[in-house]
């Protein structure tokens, strides 16, 4: 007789008692006792729940219901009951949604196996979900859910985000707990800034720049997974836990240290940090010269590789080498560390110092790569950060600074971003920047900086879901990095993804509450939900540049227009024209096109756009990705504008 099969949608359980095998061997009888002690708890909860056990299987059971929400409210009150009781059973469970078959002897199907491989990560006490059942969890109040981040499982064919439900009472693993068990995290570092110890507070570049390196030389040990510099920086100054901070970061081992320089000696001390227990699995000083530098630098790093290897010889420290000297001068060296120091601060101010230092660098040696990299990202950053008339001398400055750094070193990534930017926004040279930025990751695959980039170029390019994907990779590498969060935020507007936008930009400013791009982000997702007076609010946050001050009132008087506020969006038009004439090198074509598009008055639009074309701004080609432009894409103006630019239809879909 044919064994009839069923096919359904379920909210499927799987629970695991933990350890059974470990009690049968020690006590037969009081392992039996509490496996029949946890089935009877789970038959009631479960049938209480409109649930259904589907099959038992030694210590575990499958169970399903017609309701996710009553899952996981069967499976609080499972662990409660459990954990309250005497015996105090300890069971995991793993709960998933999806299509199943099942007849009288069992259940099958992907979902089923999913349910399984979430049940397997977790800890005794603990709920597991994945993404999928999350999605009918967020809007309940009563559930509470910690995100344990993206993991691949085994046999799943997609990565998979796995979320602990973390109601009072119940077990939370961590997301090292999770890497673990998916063999994720075991070989994985973070390099925590190394504390200045000099007497001079200024010789905080140098300490800065020795923690850099070392994260530069550790990125080349293949199969290690090192964390970016911007989400290691996050910590600076903070004394936190080494297992809170392999939490936030994901990472099983820290590296911190300090450097003490004095004269032309310099004192570096580093220890190596388990996350799991806090514990110092090695430490070491090295007092060395000012020109053995770069090889105390190579020493640490090996020394780290050979240690995460798990055998800590000198046999190991055979390994390549991971640091070359790429200047002899150690005063141009100086000057690298210090132009490093005031890049990362990312302000124009700043910019320009670390170009003073770089150029001085240059005297020293002029053949360093490095130096002349460091100048064209430097004059990148302020051709797109800034909006004076001079930009054009800017972008050809940068330049030629990426060319001469390529001409001596044509390895590596940073250059051909800063080239891939002139390109793209100085030359309106689609093919070209793409041609660079690929080459770019070519050399750096796994850079978040490098991914960053070419996401930005898949922005202008109207191609959202890839610039998403690129986004989320270079998340992973720099979890805590500002700026790609509020991009992957700005690319879900893009996209339409108006929640998902929204939940991007709070996570951003759970970061810092003050970081001014996700503030406006935030802003243009109300907009785009038509919560104008939310936008307001978000607008109306107190500027600290100039640049953010006219973009504020650019965002005002858009908003103001499309409320119908004609009154309050002119009184921003003629704030932007007292702008303009004190500064007048800065153009403000965009600012003014905002304003209008907020009043409809479309032929002034046009005519600020194709002003913005006549003056090269490269915030003109986000006209075609940015949906607050929508308005304009029936209008054959339009068409002719991305002609201008040479950003036809047939360019959008080649990029």
């Amino acid at each position: 007789m044919a064994v009839e099969h069923f096919r359904l949608l379920a909210a499927i359980m799987f629970a695991d008692m933990v350890g059974y095998t470990a009690m049968m061997q020690e006590d037969e009888e009081e392992a039996v006792k509490k496996r029949d002690r946890q089935r009877e708890i789970l038959e009631e909860c479960i049938l209480e729940n409109q649930g259904r056990v589907i099959q038992y299987y030694g210590d575990g059971t499958l169970s399903i219901f017609g309701s996710a929400i009553r899952s996981v409210e069967c499976a609080i009150e499972i662990q409660k009951k459990l954990n309250s009781s005497n015996e105090q059973i300890p069971l995991r469970i793993g709960l998933h949604v999806g299509d199943i078959v099942y007849d009288d002897e069992g259940a099958y199907g992907d979902a089923v196996n999913m349910a399984a491989r979430i049940q397997a990560l977790a800890v005794p006490g603990s709920i597991l979900v994945s993404d999928r059942l999350y999605d009918e969890l967020k809007n309940h109040p009563k559930i509470k859910v910690k995100n344990l981040g993206t993991h691949q499982l085994k046999n799943i064919s997609r990565e998979v985000t796995v979320y602990a439900i973390s109601n009072s009472g119940l077990e939370v693993p961590s997301r090292a707990d999770i890497q673990y068990k998916t063999g994720g995290l075991v070989r994985s570092v973070a390099v925590l800034p190394f504390l200045n110890m000099s007497a001079d507070p200024d010789n905080e570049y140098f300490s800065d720049g020795i923690t850099e390196e070392i994260i530069n030389a550790l990125t080349r040990v293949e199969g290690l997974e090192v964390t970016s510099r911007t989400s290691a920086f996050a910590f600076k100054g903070l004394s936190k836990d080494a297992r809170q901070i392999g939490e936030e970061l994901s990472v099983r081992y820290l590296l911190e240290g300090s450097v003490r320089k004095v004269g032309n000696r310099v004192r570096i001390t580093a220890q190596l940090i388990d996350t799991e227990d806090g514990f110092h699995i090695w430490s070491e000083v090295f007092d060395r010269d000012l020109e053995d530098i770069f090889r105390v630098q190579d020493e640490i790093s090996r020394k780290i590789a050979a240690k995460l290897k798990e055998d800590f010889s000198d046999a190991d420290l055979g390994i390549k080498s991971l640091v070359k000297p790429r200047t002899k001068s150690v005063q141009a060296y100086n000057h690298f560390l210090r132009g490093n120091f005031y890049l990362h601060k990312w302000s124009p101010e700043d910019a320009r110092k670390a170009i003073e230092h770089y150029k001085k660098a240059l005297e020293y040696c002029e053949g360093y790569a490095e130096a002349y990299a460091g100048i064209a990202n430097c004059y990148t950053f302020l051709g797109t950060s800034t909006r004076c008339s001079t930009h054009h001398n800017i972008y050809a400055r940068a330049e030629e600074a990426a060319e001469k750094s390529i001409q001596l070193d044509n390895r590596r990534a940073d250059s051909h971003i800063a080239l891939a930017f002139v390109r793209l926004f100085y030359y309106w040279d689609f093919k070209g920047a793409k041609k660079s930025l690929r080459r770019a990751l070519a050399i750096d695959p796994a850079s978040p900086f490098v991914k960053q980039g070419y996401a930005l170029y898949l922005r202008i390019m109207g191609k959202n879901r890839p610039a998403i994907r690129a986004l989320k990779e270079a998340l992973q590498k720099d979890p805590l990095s500002l700026t790609i969060n509020a991009d992957l935020g700005r690319t879900y507007i893009n996209d339409g993804q108006l929640k998902k936008a929204l939940e991007q930009f709070k996570k951003t400013l759970e970061l810092d509450a003050t970081f001014r791009p996700a503030l406006e982000g935030k802003g243009w997702t109300y907009v785009a939900m038509g919560d104008f007076e939310k936008a307001l609010e978000m607008f109306e946050t107190n500027p600290g540049t100039l640049e953010e001050e006219l973009k504020q009132i650019a965002q005002r008087g858009y908003v103001y227009g499309i409320m119908g506020k004609r009154e309050k969006a002119n009184e921003c038009i003629k704030l932007l024209r007292k702008k303009e004439k004190q500064e007048p090198d800065i153009s403000l074509a965009m600012d003014y096109a905002m304003v209008c598009l907020g009043l409809g008055e479309i032929d002034q639009v046009f005519h600020y756009l194709n002003q913005a074309v006549e003056e090269h701004l490269g915030s003109v080609l986000f006209i075609r990705s940015i949906p607050l432009w929508n308005p304009l894409k029936s209008d054959l103006r339009y068409e002719k504008l991305l002609e201008r630019i040479g950003m036809e239809k047939e360019t959008l879909v080649a990029g």
